[in-house]
């Protein structure tokens, strides 16, 4: 595998990572009295001066362009559907970055209107493509191993997906800061794994890894978890 192709794994467990730090740290930066649990990460974004949520959101997107570039040069089998799911998944969030919502209790005008649509295109897409690739990734011997991981993680997505519809409508939105987190830990988590174990193909000297060493790949990543 050429450097260029290398690069690509690196470059988005980069922005995963930068991602996930910059939401948290914006966390701390907007109104104290905004309750997490009740107001959704685009409405902090709204009050954070610094703009830290905003870049950690555009980074994402760019590093799930990358994470789909190196999949693909990778001979990944993404190809198809799932392809077009990351594409929606990494445009839908560079174009949440560029155009904010409403302030919390303000009617909704075009541009919060676009940020509406395109975020609930993010969520629904990355889940839908998650579960598209399971099958796909069980019968490459190259990604089975972490075919399982991928499933669970696609399944969290999808309640996620169930529970943020009906806080979001039915429920009057009581906890949609905190569905709407653990939708997105799940989603990340996603990009994560796959990410992860694409550089792990990527640098491995010996070449195919066996479904062993997939095993213990994942075995000595739950335990470094464990341990953190």
């Amino acid at each position: 595998m050429s450097a260029v192709k290398r690069l690509y794994p690196l470059i988005a467990c980069a922005s995963i990572l930068f991602s996930v730090v910059a939401v948290v740290v914006g966390q701390f930066g907007p109104d104290p009295y905004l309750d997490p649990l009740n107001v959704t990460i685009s409405e902090y974004a709204v009050s954070d001066r610094g703009g830290v949520t905003e870049v950690a959101m555009a980074v994402l997107g760019i590093g799930s362009l990358a994470l789909l570039a190196g999949l693909r040069a990778a001979g990944a089998p993404v190809r198809g559907m799932p392809e077009w799911l990351l594409r929606v998944w990494s445009g839908a969030l560079v174009v949440a970055a560029l155009v904010p919502t409403t302030p919390i209790g303000a009617d909704l005008d075009l541009a919060a209107q676009v940020h509406r649509y395109v975020s609930v295109a993010a969520f629904v897409s990355l889940p839908a493509a998650g579960a598209l690739l399971v099958p796909r990734l069980r019968s490459d011997e190259r990604w089975k191993p972490v075919a399982r991981v991928v499933e669970w993680v696609a399944l969290a997505g999808g309640f996620g997906l169930l529970a943020i519809t009906y806080v979001a409508m039915p429920g009057e939105r009581v906890m949609i800061g905190l569905v709407e987190r653990l939708l997105l830990g799940a989603e990340v988590t996603l990009l994560g794994v796959l990410a992860v174990w694409l550089a792990w193909l990527a640098w491995r000297p010996s070449g195919r890894p066996t479904s062993a060493q997939g095993r213990n790949f994942l075995t000595y990543h739950r335990f470094i978890a464990s341990r953190s």
